[in-house]
């Protein structure tokens, strides 16, 4: 736990750093050896930041929102972590009438990859509650055994957020399951409308926001590479 004096320091850090700017053509300062002498202040300044900020834990992370984009970032810290010789489970709700192209190019790590797509496709293509919840059950079943496992660095769990709002798993239920996982252990959960109480527990939320999509606006099909 963070002290009260040291929680004040690190907060004068983060606001000094905000005052000094980003630099660049940001800096007021024409002249360059004034310039300088304002990036080094804040190079100063940014290594008493991340000295303050030494400790690890296993993050809950949420990619949530209207907009394109969830999975794929799931999928991006997947391939760094894998980078790093880490193992990675990727569990994916709901998805799982297609193989996706991830799939396909993440085989390149073999065992350090776990894949795993218990579903039959969205809604309006199962017209199948009974059996979507059956696949829901079987894959957070799956989901636990490596939430619980100290040999897996990163869980994934695609779309579950999707599956709580359709009430196949309770909230409560996924809660518990990602608490119980091992202390450095990291968790994503993806899909739009994250749950209020998900979001209060989760340690990094980012919120896709659609400003444009060309399915919607121009007709465009669900392509290879993009979607897929």
């Amino acid at each position: 736990m963070i002290k009260e004096k040291d929680v004040n320091y690190i907060e004068d850090l983060d606001e000094n750093s905000k005052l000094i700017g980003m630099g660049g053509y940001l800096a007021e300062e024409k002249d360059e050896f004034k310039y300088k002498t304002r990036m080094q202040k804040r190079k100063n300044i940014q290594e008493k930041r991340l000295k303050e900020r030494d400790r690890e834990k296993g993050l809950i992370i949420v990619f949530t929102g209207n907009g394109k984009g969830k999975t794929t970032a799931a999928l991006g810290l997947a391939l760094r972590t894998l980078g790093h010789g880490h193992n990675v489970s990727i569990i994916q709700f709901i998805k799982g009438g297609w193989s996706p192209g991830e799939e396909e190019s993440l085989k390149i790590f073999g065992d350090k990859l776990n894949w795993h797509s218990f579903g039959k496709g969205f809604t309006w293509e199962t017209q199948d509650r009974v059996k979507d919840q059956e696949l829901v059950s079987k894959s957070w079943e799956k989901a636990l055994n490596y939430l619980k496992s100290s040999s897996q660095k990163l869980v994934i769990l695609d779309e579950i957020n999707i599956a709580i709002k359709l009430g196949y798993i309770s909230i409560e239920e996924v809660l518990q399951g990602i608490k119980s996982r091992p202390p450095l252990t990291h968790v994503v959960l993806t899909g739009r409308s994250a749950e209020t109480s998900l979001i209060n527990e989760a340690d990094l939320v980012t919120e896709m926001k659609l400003l444009h999509h060309p399915f919607k606006e121009q007709g465009v099909k669900a392509q290879e590479g993009i979607e897929y």
